[in-house]
């Protein structure tokens, strides 16, 4: 498989991989839907303070291709974006795991990062 899956992430079914940091989750997209997506031209993230609700969507990514919503893996508040994005979309496509990040959520008081898979169970949806 050419996709990189780093085990250290957990994943969404929409391929979206989350890193835990106590009450924040530091989210992007994996290498799989860069893949997919092709050049991305533009990312459409919300500022900080902005609550989200896990498995609804939160903004896009648009590609020369397509544009795909993003969806939120928890509920909780926006606590960062990534600025670089906004000048430099293509961070999506060249380091979707480090500078390519999205945003930073600090997940709501009682709400925990559900139905996230590990790294084995996420290359188990991957075609191919």
């Amino acid at each position: 498989m050419s996709e990189q899956v780093p085990t250290e992430l957990r994943y969404t079914a929409e391929h979206e991989w989350v890193q835990i940091e106590g009450d924040l989750l530091r989210v992007g997209i994996t290498d799989f839907a860069q893949e997919q997506l092709g050049d991305v031209v533009y990312v459409d993230l919300p500022g900080p303070g902005t609550e989200v609700t896990q498995g609804q969507p939160f903004g896009e990514v648009e590609s020369t291709k397509s544009v795909s919503d993003l969806f939120a893996p928890v509920t909780g508040a926006i606590e960062a974006r990534n600025d670089a994005l906004d000048e430099r979309p293509e961070l999506v496509n060249s380091d979707p795991y480090g500078e390519g990040w999205l945003v930073t959520i600090r997940v709501a008081d009682g709400s925990a990062p559900g139905d996230l898979l590990d790294a084995a169970a996420y290359e188990a949806l991957l075609p191919g």
